[in-house]
Parts: C-alpha cells; sequence; structure tokens
C-alpha cells in the first residue's frame, strides 16, 4: 500500500478523532434546549375529509401527516435505516466508521459523502442549517449525542420519518405517501416503498414529479441496500426494479371537492384562527365521496354538453414555435404552455400542425396527441385556410382537448357555469356540493352565494300554501290570457292556452297564466310567509304578482332546504357541512348537533299538504315536464319541478326522492340568456338525474304511502275532509271570479286509496 494513501487514511481517522474530542467542548456552550424535540409538536396541516374518510384538501405552509412510529410499515423503517444509516440501531448518535469513510473520501478527491447518522439528520432539521461549516458539523455532533442520551432509538426514528422534508411540500414519509402515490404508506409495495426511502438525500430535484429519472437512480441504489441488508430477498429485488411506478401528478386530485374545503376552512379559521393551520386539525364534513364524485361529473357533463351546442369561440392564444419536428421543437411546445394552467378533462395543449383533415398537438404532459374525423367537426371552419384570424387553428394555436374513449376531439373552455348541490332530507347533511365549473379559476360558490331567479321551480311552493286556502288538486282554473293593472301582460313557456286545467294538470305543464290566477286569488303574503317556513328569505320574494312566476331571488342551498320538507313529510331542516372538528390526537373540539328529533317544533307543513303537494309532483316527473326524471331513473318515486326564467336566463331543477334532495341550476354569471330553447329540463334536469342515478343505487323503492288524516280521496283526487261538505274552490275564472263547490245533496262517497 503506498505510504501516501496510508498517510491519508491515518489522518482521516485522526480528524474523525478529533472532532469526537472538540465537538463537547467547541460546541458544548452553543447546546440549543432540546424541547422541539423533547416535547414534540409537529406543525400539521389543516385536513378537511368526507364522512367516508377521503381526504379532499389540506391548508398550510406544509403538507405533513403525523404517524406514531407503532404505525410506520416496518418495511419503511428498515428501507431507511439501509440507505441513510445501517448501523443506528447500534451507534450512539454518530458512526466513526462513516465519517472516516467520508473524510477520506475527500482527502482522496472521492465523492464527497455526508456521513451523516439518522440522528445528526435530526439534530440538523430541528436545530441548524444546511449549510456545510464545520462548525455546524462540530454542533450537529454535540447535538445528536445529547439526542441519543435522552430518547430512544424508536423515539429518534419517529422524529425523522415525521419532520424529514421529502419534496413537494411534503413533510415526512406519510405525506410523501399521498403526494407520490396518492395512498396511504401501509399500501406501499417495495418499489413505492424504496422510491420514498431514498428522497431525503435530494428531495428538491430528484423527486418522482420533478425528475422522475433521477428519483428512479435513486431507488435502485435504495432497493440493492434493502437486499445486501437483508430487508428483501433476491426474488423481490427483482421484482421491485421491475414494477412499473405510477406518479400522481401535481394538481390531480381524487376526489373534487374544492369549493366544499373552503367553507370548511372559513369554518375552522373562524372558530379557532390561522393556528389551524398548522395545528393538525381534522374536519370530517357531511360528504359522501361516491355522491360528490358523482355531482361534480355531472355537472361538467351538463356543463359542455351546452357549451357544444355554441359556436367555436377560437384558440386561447398563439405561441411561435421553431421550424422542424425535434427535440427544439418540443422543448418550445412544452415552455409555450407553461404558464397555461392544464385540466384534467379539458387538457391544454399546442398545434403542431393543422389541416382540414388532421390536427397534431402536444399536451402539457409532453404527450403528443392526433385529432381526425368527429373530433374536429366542431371546429372544422377554424381549420380552412381562409378562416378568420380570432378563429383559425393553425401551428401554435394554444386549445383544449377532450379524450373520449380513445381518440381526442377539439374543445374549449366553457363560459356557461352550473352549481349542484344533494342533502339528505332527514338530517339537512350535505352528501354533495358543487359550486361551479372550476374553482381554481371562480372560487365563487354558486350553491351558497348565487341569489338568482328560481322561476318554475318555486312553483311548487305556491301550490303547496294555495291548499291551505282551499284550492285542491280538482280545482279548474283558466288558462287563458292575462293582463295585469300595470299592463303586465305574462306567458305561457309553450306560447299556448288550454281553457280551463286542474290545478295538477297545470303543475304538470307549468301553465304560467293559471299560477298568476292562483296567487292572484290567494295573495302574496300567505305564499312569502310559507316559503319562508321552509327557509326561503320573504325579503327576498317579490309582493306581487310576478311572484308566481319565480321571480324573487334564491340560492340553490335555499331551493334545496325548502325541497327537503317536501321530501321528508314536512319538516324544516337546517344544512349541515362540518360534521366533527378534532385536533391532531383526535380529541373532539366540535360535534355538530345531531340530526333534529321531528317533532311538532320543527315542522313547517302540514302532513297532508307535503303529500297531495308531492302527489302533485310525481305528476311532474311522471307526465309533465320533468317526464324524464322517472323515465331516466327507471323509478316512480322521484318528484320534482322544473324552472326557467325570462329568456332562458336561468335554468332549474328541484326534487328529491325520501331519502335525497337535489338542486341542479345552470347559467351564467352575468345573467344572459342560455339559448332560445333552452330550459330547466334540457340543462339541469339531465344533471340532476345523472347524480341521482348514483345516490339511488341500490336503494328500494319507496312509494308515496298512506294519505294523512284530514285527506279524503273524492273522485279522481285529494280533498282536504274539512271541504268535503263544500266550500273548497272549485274554479278560478279567466277574470279572477271564483265558484266555490256547493254541498253535496247526498252523502259522498270517500275513497282512503292512493292516487294513481
Amino acid at each position: 500500500m503506498p505510504v501516501l494513501f496510508l498517510r491519508r487514511v491515518r489522518l482521516a481517522f485522526a480528524l474523525v478523532a478529533l472532532a469526537l474530542v472538540m465537538a463537547p467542548a467547541r460546541a458544548a456552550w452553543e447546546m440549543p434546549p432540546l424541547d422541539r424535540v423533547l416535547n414534540y409538536q409537529p406543525k400539521q396541516p389543516l385536513q378537511v375529509f368526507t364522512a367516508d374518510g377521503v381526504e379532499i384538501a389540506q391548508f398550510g405552509a406544509e403538507r405533513r401527516q403525523f404517524l406514531p412510529i407503532a404505525q410506520m410499515p416496518k418495511l419503511l423503517q428498515a428501507a431507511v435505516i439501509a440507505v441513510e444509516d445501517q448501523r443506528f440501531r447500534e451507534h450512539s448518535g454518530i458512526d466513526p466508521q462513516g465519517m472516516a469513510r467520508a473524510a477520506l473520501a475527500m482527502l482522496t478527491g472521492g465523492r464527497r459523502q455526508g456521513a451523516s447518522t439518522i440522528t445528526q439528520q435530526v439534530a440538523r432539521t430541528f436545530f441548524l442549517t444546511r449549510r456545510f461549516t464545520a462548525e455546524r458539523k462540530l454542533q450537529e455532533i454535540r447535538i445528536a449525542l445529547e439526542i441519543e442520551k435522552q430518547l430512544s432509538k424508536d423515539r429518534i426514528l419517529e422524529l425523522y420519518l415525521n419532520e424529514i422534508f421529502l419534496g413537494q411540500r411534503a413533510y415526512g414519509f406519510a405525506s410523501a405517501s399521498q403526494v407520490y402515490f396518492g395512498k396511504p404508506l401501509a399500501k406501499l409495495s417495495i418499489a413505492e416503498t424504496a422510491m420514498l426511502a431514498g428522497l431525503p438525500q435530494n428531495p428538491h430535484y430528484a423527486n418522482p414529479i420533478a425528475n422522475f429519472e433521477r428519483a428512479t437512480q435513486r431507488q435502485r441504489l435504495v432497493l440493492e441496500r434493502m437486499r445486501v441488508t437483508g430487508v428483501i430477498s433476491e426474488a423481490q429485488h427483482a421484482a421491485a426494479r421491475a414494477e412499473p411506478l405510477t406518479i400522481q401528478q401535481p394538481g390531480r386530485v381524487p376526489l373534487h371537492a374544492e369549493y366544499v374545503a373552503e367553507m370548511a376552512r372559513r369554518v375552522v379559521v373562524e372558530r379557532f384562527g390561522t393556528e389551524a393551520y398548522s395545528s393538525g386539525l381534522r374536519v370530517m364534513t357531511s360528504l359522501r365521496s361516491g355522491e360528490q364524485q358523482a355531482a361534480y361529473a355531472a355537472l361538467r357533463r351538463g356543463v359542455l354538453a351546452h357549451d357544444r351546442k355554441g359556436a367555436w369561440r377560437g384558440p386561447e392564444g398563439q405561441e411561435p414555435l421553431p421550424a422542424g419536428d425535434g427535440a427544439e421543437l418540443e422543448r418550445a411546445a412544452a415552455q409555450a404552455l407553461k404558464d397555461h394552467r392544464d385540466d384534467e378533462q379539458l387538457r391544454v395543449a399546442i398545434v403542431l400542425s393543422a389541416t382540414p383533415r388532421e390536427l397534431r398537438a402536444q399536451l402539457a404532459s409532453g404527450e403528443r396527441v392526433t385529432v381526425r374525423g368527429d373530433g374536429l367537426r366542431w371546429a372544422q371552419a377554424a381549420l380552412s385556410p381562409g378562416a378568420r384570424a380570432p378563429l383559425a387553428i393553425k401551428r401554435g394555436a394554444i386549445l383544449r382537448l377532450v379524450q373520449l374513449g380513445t381518440a381526442w376531439s377539439v374543445s374549449q373552455w366553457p363560459e356557461v357555469q352550473a352549481a349542484f348541490v344533494g342533502l339528505d332530507p332527514a338530517s339537512g347533511r350535505v352528501r354533495a356540493l358543487v359550486g361551479g365549473f372550476d374553482f381554481s379559476r371562480q372560487p365563487f360558490n354558486r350553491v351558497t352565494q348565487a341569489w338568482r331567479q328560481p322561476g318554475s321551480a318555486f312553483k311548487p311552493l305556491l301550490y303547496s300554501a294555495a291548499l291551505e286556502q282551499g284550492v285542491m288538486p280538482a280545482t279548474l282554473i283558466d288558462d287563458a290570457p292575462f293582463t295585469g293593472a300595470n299592463g303586465w301582460s305574462p306567458q305561457n313557456s309553450d306560447g299556448r292556452f288550454d281553457g280551463p286545467l286542474t290545478l295538477r294538470e297545470a303543475l304538470a305543464k307549468s301553465k304560467n297564466l293559471v299560477s298568476v290566477r292562483l296567487l292572484q286569488q290567494i295573495g302574496t303574503a300567505p305564499v312569502r310567509d310559507w316559503a319562508a317556513r321552509v327557509g326561503l328569505d320573504a325579503v327576498r320574494q317579490p309582493d306581487n304578482l310576478t311572484l308566481a312566476l319565480g321571480s324573487g331571488s334564491v340560492t340553490p342551498l335555499q331551493m334545496a332546504q325548502a325541497y327537503a320538507a317536501l321530501a321528508n313529510g314536512g319538516w324544516r331542516i337546517e344544512p349541515v357541512l362540518v360534521e366533527r372538528i378534532t385536533d391532531a390526537r383526535g380529541v373532539v373540539l366540535f360535534d355538530a348537533a345531531p340530526p333534529l328529533a321531528l317533532g311538532a317544533e320543527a315542522r313547517a307543513l302540514p302532513a297532508r299538504n307535503v303529500f297531495v303537494t308531492t302527489s302533485l309532483l310525481a305528476d311532474v316527473a311522471r307526465v309533465g315536464t320533468a317526464a324524464r326524471a322517472q323515465r331516466g331513473l327507471r323509478r316512480d318515486d322521484v318528484y320534482g319541478k322544473t324552472g326557467t326564467t325570462d329568456d332562458a336566463v336561468d335554468a332549474w331543477f328541484a326534487g328529491f326522492h325520501p331519502s335525497r334532495v337535489a338542486v341542479a341550476w345552470v347559467g351564467f354569471d352575468e345573467p344572459r340568456s342560455l339559448g332560445e330553447r333552452e330550459s330547466g329540463g334540457a340543462l339541469a334536469l339531465p344533471i340532476w338525474i345523472d347524480y341521482m342515478a348514483t345516490a339511488l343505487k341500490g336503494v328500494p323503492p319507496a312509494p308515496l304511502g298512506p294519505p294523512p288524516e284530514g285527506l279524503l280521496r273524492v273522485g279522481d283526487d285529494w280533498l282536504y275532509s274539512e271541504w268535503a261538505e263544500g266550500g273548497w274552490v272549485q274554479r278560478i275564472n279567466a277574470d279572477g271570479s271564483v265558484v266555490r263547490a256547493a254541498p253535496p245533496t247526498a252523502p259522498m262517497p270517500v275513497e282512503q286509496s292512493r292516487p294513481q
């Protein structure tokens, strides 16, 4: 062995020994208090979950989920020790062999090695900077030795596994597992575990999102260390190397509930202050993940379907691209897309070439796709050589593409908006809520903040109020032209006048003029009071005849609350979104009140009124303007009403099953017509049906049931029993005059069967 090399080896060991001797002497006076590790209080973000345990959001500067060492998988512990500090269980805080090896490498011109034990890394993470100096290294050694005196090996490892930075704002392995793989540590494979175990060395630039190739190289080194140290077998090593890994891309979320997460965040911060962002509070909402996902998908389908009825509005931008088709073009295309937000459904892309028959484009992910045939049809005119500049699709155009099956199609970001909410009508618990097409672009929550005219969706409340004034389902009301004292002359949406119609027929056909005459007969005050009983704001409902056509202001959540009273038998409910808030240890800090016991003090509507109104809505959903509801769901126990305001500015469907009430709204944020032939039945009802198909899956049929007390079956419809001897409103004429039923000359036959 050369003399010079031996001298360098001796010098390396001398330096290690000197560091061990000098560490207590030089750094003792700089020894910080160890409270941060002795009484570890990790900064944990505010987390929001669905009722069935799916995380929907984290709020805080750091992503961290604390797991005690007993819950950390043994495989992960072994992998980290194998690659970071093989003698962790034997040394007393520092590893002389490792330090000597690092010093030797430095002296011989080799690659610089860290030589830091896990305990030293804990010392550096909690108390020091990452800047490499001799003085900092001495401090690190001294603190590590002291930590080893006061903490067990398991506690030190627990601190390390929960506190270490692992890239992408993830601190600790439990958080990194969710960030990179979208699942908990316990469900990771050997290959995935090794990928995470390799992150501490270079978390910024060698994590699988920033640089998958570098992360894979590090993973293979970890797998080799696991094999050499006996953590895994040869067969497991080979299988792990061959396993393809799927990395969760940034911005992709397993469940879209951003509007709900923001609502929950506001509740928590108002109650607990900004400390909520770092104290590990956990919020359990009332959402059900399956229903939430169904609502989100249904709303997006509905909005995009409406948008495709309109014209192509042109690319989102135009970027210069270099000539050719090689690596330079790929880099330029990626750079051009960098500032354009991608969407998991409406993929942002830049056009590489375009002809009337074929479009080639590069996605933000780097993937290249081709669009042909039907995928080009919508924007075909924009591909012609003579296309107007604002509409033209040519090389360098930024646009949106959607994938339908295996084929791609040209699309665009929609201008129209929508909102959806689903509730449990018995408890008021919110099961699904989508406040708009995309939260990141427009966080305005239309479910709770958009005050819009409900149109004909308001009519069931008018008809319900009319029942208490002696207007029965069999009452005839003239569907004839109407002109008010101020010259107001409303029209029916179908442009027809059908003459005398029963109340039941008029609601099924959503006849505006019948509703106006009905309101003229009973007055606005009873109707406004009736609406307030079930949760609408009476002040926002007009005190004139336009109220009959739903010209007041409501939010979708209020409409759901109102219809819930019809779905649950007449009880007013208060919507509940936040079920429970706990601290990081699971101690309950807030618990929502249990569902209201349905007693007389909560009753908003008489039972018989609800029964009759529901029977009217059954016809709407069976043969009326919402006939697609029962037909589409293939069940006769769903009820509801369409709503379309003047010029189709707002499109609604509000409906229910005894187990679920839901409301869909479609419109523009700046009110304007949705289209000449659009309606609530065409736009909002399909969203409602799509959601209900999931919400009611496996739910047994729920017939209307026996009639409550106070109802009689007379002829073809229901009658309040007190009117059986005459006096109920038999007809409302075109001129507003009223004909009341005369007392019968013979005993009236009474039938208690359910209406057909």
